[in-house]
């Protein structure tokens, strides 16, 4: 099993948005707050910035390779978005595992393609679709259908939008810990506040949660026998344990609780 199930969290990209606005003598705070307005003129009331306006700043994964699997969070804290993003490419060009996100066709894929383009990111490997190795021909990174990277969320969903379900619910269905403490809509105000590590922790879990549903789903089409499954799980809890960090133990501790 090489696996490399991964979350990124986003803030508004200021920069761009005082070049879009030309409000270049604005605060961080008051860009974003001009282009959460113009965005909810433009929807009549999301704030959702569109996926190019999104600025990286953690990408967490867990790795399940060989006989181990590690949860971290690429880079260091103060580490610039360019080398977050080079450095999943990386990840991606050394193993060449199967990813595994929840969402991740429909917005964490998306915003690293256009933020790879700003900052001039090479990932040859990802790009591959069978003109250079033809064994990406009929399984690559890119195509919906295919399985170099697995989208749970539109799988599960039968690739029906309609049918999309969030993590944190399904988590919770499921017996896991869910969100613990932060979400999504939080970060811009943790990002502000200088909580980066905060939210390299709320990233780690929301990539355990769909790490965890990711082996329910290899054991419901077959991939893992019962025992298997089993064991996969005690392999990840005891990972955690093992690795000490308060998050993760506490990520732990909710999970045999549930």
């Amino acid at each position: 099993m090489n696996v490399f199930t991964f979350d990124i969290e986003t803030v508004p990209d200021v920069d761009s948005g005082r070049r879009l606005y030309d409000v270049a003598d604005l605060s961080d705070e008051d860009v974003a707050r001009i282009m959460f307005h113009q965005r909810r003129q433009r929807t009549g009331g999301s704030e959702f910035l569109p996926l190019h306006l999104h600025r990286v700043v953690a990408i967490s994964a867990c790795l399940r390779h060989k006989d181990s699997v590690r949860v971290w969070s690429l880079g260091e804290e103060d580490a610039g978005e360019a080398e977050l993003i080079q450095r999943f490419f990386d990840g991606i060009e050394k193993f060449v595992p199967r990813i595994v996100s929840w969402n991740g066709s429909g917005f964490d894929l998306p915003v690293l393609h256009y933020r790879a383009l700003l900052h001039g990111v090479p990932a040859p490997r990802y790009w591959e679709t069978g003109d250079e190795d033809t064994a990406f021909r009929w399984n690559n990174y890119l195509s919906r259908f295919h399985s170099r990277h697995t989208d749970l969320m539109d799988v599960l969903a039968g690739y029906q939008n309609r049918a999309n379900a969030p993590l944190d619910e399904i988590a919770l269905l499921l017996g896991l810990p869910g969100k613990m403490g932060m979400s999504g809509n939080k970060v811009w105000d943790a990002w502000q506040a200088g909580e980066i590590g905060a939210i390299r922790d709320y990233c780690e879990t929301d990539v355990l949660n769909t790490y965890l549903v990711y082996l329910r789903f290899e054991l419901i089409r077959g991939r893992l026998s019962s025992d298997e499954y089993a064991r996969e799980c005690t392999l990840l809890r005891e990972s955690l344990v093992a690795d000490g960090r308060p998050h993760l133990q506490a990520f732990a501790a909710a999970w045999e609780q549930a």
